[in-house]
């Protein structure tokens, strides 16, 4: 069963902001995307920066409201149509880490108060003396000491507030974790441990994630699919493990032929070209061929004026089940 099942999302944004803005002309931040993500599963979503990737995670999670598409929980509830109490009761079960802990975490409260400043508040606190109890739990679970829920967010590096805020989505025992580039800011060094943090921590609660990232090396490490998008929509979805080696739309490789190590060399070897031409421009109209058409150096009339329909890797093809990806020129071979 999958703990959440995305089906052809879309969301824009009106160009102008302001009361006095015109309305009409919109950002399509999220075209159409489609995912699931099973239990105790970790889907990445990856790409360049502005591609609608924590849109997508927002979206997730009613920080923005969708304009088209269903987002299922556990099959049965459809998130977009919960009432205030319900989606209260649901956000206790899939909880955000945001990129940024010291903007999302108070500064004027200590440890103690940020970990249980939400689940005083929800349906299932148990008591100022058990909180307390599973807070120094949880702390100590993330790699902190019981000691620390009486300090302040601003007395520890950039790598134990991130601790902190993993601490505080799990202190609910969420089905579902939403981590928005959680280590984009850290030492490589601290990545890693946070990486092998969370692998930890999947294990012993049987938690499923959403990884976002643009980080291909960290995804493919910490994820068990991967979903590459572009522009608001998905261009390629496949299992982590042989992505780099089986990637079939151009836009993947040519990613991970801007990764340096294995990853890239293997794709380098292949011939497909290195080079991407121009930056990526957010949508301000409704695309009608493929969103890549306009960067990739295999694109001709047909891409720039037909959506490419979903295809799928075959059996045997060097591939696991489940790889499939949107476009025209790609070999299924």
């Amino acid at each position: 069963m999958a703990v959440i099942k995305v089906e052809n999302l879309k969301k824009r944004f009106n160009l102008e902001a302001g009361f006095f803005a015109r309305f009409g002309r919109f950002v399509y931040a999220v075209n159409g995307v489609s995912f699931s993500i099973g239990e105790n599963e970790t889907y990445g979503l990856v790409g360049e920066s502005g591609c609608g990737k924590t849109t997508t995670a927002r979206l997730l999670v009613r920080m923005y409201e969708s304009d088209e598409g269903s987002i299922l929980y556990h099959d049965r509830i459809d998130v977009r149509t919960l009432k205030p109490g319900e989606l209260k009761q649901y956000r206790e079960k899939v909880k955000y880490v945001f990129q940024d802990p010291a903007r999302s975490l108070n500064p004027r409260m200590t440890v103690y108060d940020v970990l249980t400043s939400g689940y005083r508040w929800s349906s299932i606190w148990p008591g100022e003396k058990k909180a307390r109890k599973e807070a120094a739990d949880i702390l100590e679970e993330t790699g902190l000491s019981a000691a620390d829920l009486e300090r302040r967010p601003a007395e520890f590096s950039g790598g134990q507030r991130q601790r902190i805020s993993i601490a505080r989505g799990l202190l609910m025992k969420p089905d579902l974790l939403i981590c928005d580039e959680i280590v984009s800011a850290l030492d490589v060094s601290i990545q890693g441990q946070i990486l092998n943090l969370l692998l930890d921590i999947r294990s012993r609660h049987n938690l499923s994630f959403l990884f976002i990232a643009h980080d291909l090396k960290a995804a493919s490490y910490f994820c068990d699919r991967i979903g590459v998008m572009y522009r608001g929509e998905l261009m390629e979805e496949a299992a982590a493990a042989d992505l780099y080696q089986t990637a079939r739309h151009p836009y993947t490789r040519l990613l991970f032929s801007s990764v340096a190590g294995p990853a890239g060399e293997s794709v380098e070897a292949r011939e497909i070209p290195a080079m991407l031409q121009g930056e990526i421009q957010t949508p301000v109209t409704e695309l009608s061929g493929c969103a890549f058409a306009e960067r990739c150096p295999l694109a001709d009339e047909r891409c720039r004026r037909e959506q490419p329909p979903q295809a799928n890797v075959p059996d045997g093809a060097k591939a696991k089940t489940g790889h499939v990806f949107y476009c025209w020129k790609a070999c299924i071979t």
